[in-house]
């Protein structure tokens, strides 16, 4: 009787356990590269739409800075991230097996605007800004691909100089929409940014385009992209990041993908940012 009873305790047991397994939550986070309200409208309902696609429960967790998200990724605290080339690039260094997974149709060719305050008397060129040289300027974040890293790459391959010595101060704003308002100020003369950032700004009407105008813009380079543990399968059964990469590609709701703002997510893999990384090393920011 005992171990006739046994048994069906015992699968019982066992089938509630993987139904609990089966369902847990996939976190995950965002480099936090504009204001943080914009971030959770964007990545919310993103987070419905995995859940739905996915059929296991799906949270976004915000986080205060570009190395928190690479933190919160190599301690499991999220298992999936939208991040920039950079941090992308070190995500997957610190984390055996991951990869990128998917990235925006714009971010194979990816570019960062140069902007300047109408009072600096800079126009638009084609042409590196020469004219620049002795006025203040602000990146993003330090750890941002498209407001610190191509923008320091890009001054350093035009001018020979470090950007402290092209220009008379050098600052970090911390995001893309904080880098807009200073220049549009005036608090900083110059300044790079995400170039979806400013051109969605445009397309809203925002007042600091009348003031904050492109004056150059970078050559192309990877950026965005969807990062994924290579745990995950072990967690969610196999071939569960192929999932979740097939999610993410069959995206098509049009004010989802505007709210990144992207046309459409492609297929990545992390060869995609081996130029990142490359850069990455040349300026001494990955360990």
């Amino acid at each position: 009787m005992t171990l006739r009873l046994t048994a069906p305790i015992l699968a019982a047991g066992l089938l509630l356990a993987g139904m609990a397994h089966a369902q847990d939550t996939l976190y995950f986070s965002a480099i936090p590269d504009e204001d943080e309200t914009r971030l959770a409208e964007r990545f919310g309902a993103v987070a419905e739409y995995l859940s739905e696609e996915l059929d296991v429960p799906v949270q976004f967790v915000p986080v205060k800075s570009y190395p928190a998200a690479v933190t919160a990724f190599r301690n499991d605290q999220v298992q999936l991230a939208w991040f920039g080339g950079l941090s992308g690039v070190q995500a997957r260094l610190v984390v055996p097996g991951a990869r990128a997974i998917a990235q925006g149709d714009e971010d194979t060719s990816f570019v960062s605007y140069f902007i300047a305050h109408t009072d600096a008397g800079l126009e638009r060129s084609d042409d590196f800004p020469e004219a620049a040289r002795g006025l203040s300027f602000t990146f993003g974040a330090k750890t941002s691909t498209s407001g610190r890293l191509m923008p320091e790459f890009a001054i350093r391959e035009n001018t020979g100089e470090a950007p402290e010595e092209f220009f008379d101060r050098v600052g970090f704003s911390g995001d893309h929409s904080q880098t807009l308002r200073l220049v549009a100020s005036g608090a900083w003369q110059v300044g790079a940014l995400n170039f979806t950032v400013y051109d969605q700004a445009v397309a809203d009407g925002a007042p600091e385009v009348e003031t904050a105008k492109v004056i150059w813009q970078t050559p192309p380079y990877p950026d965005y992209n969807w990062t994924i543990r290579g745990d995950v399968d072990d967690r969610w059964g196999e071939g569960f990041a192929d999932r979740v990469q097939a999610a993410l590609i069959g995206m098509d709701d049009p004010d989802l993908l505007a709210a990144f703002p992207r046309n459409a997510f492609i297929a990545a893999t992390n060869d995609d940012y081996a130029p990142i990384e490359e850069v990455g090393r040349q300026l001494d920011l990955l360990e």
